[in-house]
């Protein structure tokens, strides 16, 4: 049976088992339907966007971990660098700069920086070896060899008293180095004192701490004697001048020749034992040395150096070295001048 005219609002409209029927509770509250609303929240950028050295380096404590240095120091390091960017690379100036003080300060292995800055290994050998050449050319001047003026200005109470002529303490140290394949490379690096292969560069320091020289790197053969001879470090002495050295710096003569003065520690030679002047004397420089040896330390903190360095890394040796001094200054005055 039909039935006229327009349907009533109680007819119903029936549908096949093919229809998909509309959910009621879609159609609930229909009179809130209306345009929509959009609110101007702006939503915090994805922490993938984020640069790498912005995630990891939160505060002093962070970046000394990661670069040796306090945050304002890798800041201003940043500023002064990062116009020299390979324009090629998408990675930022700031991580690029950080990925090569992370690989100085922990000598982590390529694989692991790659994973950290994502990208592939040969990326991470390519910045590495752009930066180092960079870093060192431009912090060079973070070594200075200091005015005598300025040595006597900041002179410790430990040198005020005892040995107020003092220009600069010396030593050398060594990093153990992979082995080599070539077997003349291997004699040259020989170290009988670490009984492994090494380099080994001079040190020179202030009364105050900073670093001053750092020689470039020679095998663990060479003799303090050998180095201290032909590194150049003795044409920044002048007459007049104080050294203060260990033992094993038999380099007095070369001195005399530029009337530059040498304190070390006495010798027994053939004599049962010291003297009681000269056991006072060797305790007080012993009591200035140590700031050498703490300057050291602080070099020794970049664990390229302190372990053992990467036979690849061999051929940048002696810029690393320049590079790990010129943070060792940004950390500032090692001792107190009082």
């Amino acid at each position: 049976m039909e039935v006229s005219g327009e349907p009533g609002p109680t007819s119903q409209t029936f549908h096949d088992a093919q229809t998909q029927w509309s959910d009621p509770a879609m159609e609930d509250h229909i009179y809130s339907k209306g345009p929509t609303i959009t609110c101007g929240v702006t939503t915090a950028p994805s922490s993938d966007s984020l640069p790498v050295a912005e995630l990891t380096l939160k505060d002093d404590a962070d970046c000394l971990l990661y670069t040796g240095i306090p945050l304002l120091e890798f800041k201003t390091l940043v500023s002064c660098l990062q116009h020299f960017a390979p324009k090629s690379s998408t990675l930022p100036a700031e991580d690029q700069i950080l990925l090569t003080l992370m690989k100085l300060r922990q000598n982590f292995v390529i694989a692991n920086l790659a994973k950290r800055f994502k990208m592939s290994p040969g990326q991470v050998s390519k910045t590495l070896k752009f930066w180092i050449d960079v870093i060192a050319e431009h912090t060079q001047d973070l070594i200075p060899w200091l005015p005598r003026e300025t040595i006597k200005a900041t002179l410790p109470k430990a040198f005020m008293d005892s040995f107020p002529n003092t220009t600069c303490i010396i030593d050398c140290t060594e990093s153990v180095l992979q082995k080599a394949k070539n077997l003349d490379s291997r004699t040259e690096s020989y170290s009988h004192y670490y009984a492994s292969n090494t380099v080994k560069y001079l040190v020179a320091t202030a009364p105050s701490g900073i670093v001053m020289y750092i020689s470039e790197a020679y095998g663990g053969k060479c003799s303090d004697r050998f180095i201290t001879q032909n590194s150049g470090f003795l044409d920044h002495l002048r007459a007049g001048d104080e050294v203060t050295g260990d033992r094993g710096f038999t380099i007095r003569d070369l001195l005399e020749e530029r009337n530059v003065g040498l304190i070390t520690p006495a010798f027994t030679h053939k004599k049962s034992q010291l003297t009681n002047e000269q056991v006072t004397r060797t305790r007080r420089i012993a009591n200035v040395r140590i700031h050498i040896e703490r300057a050291i330390r602080r070099l020794k903190v970049y664990k390229i150096l302190s372990q053992t360095v990467p036979i690849h890394f061999v051929t940048k040796i002696d810029k690393i070295l320049k590079i790990c001094a010129a943070l060792v200054n940004l950390r500032g005055e090692l001792i107190s001048s009082k």
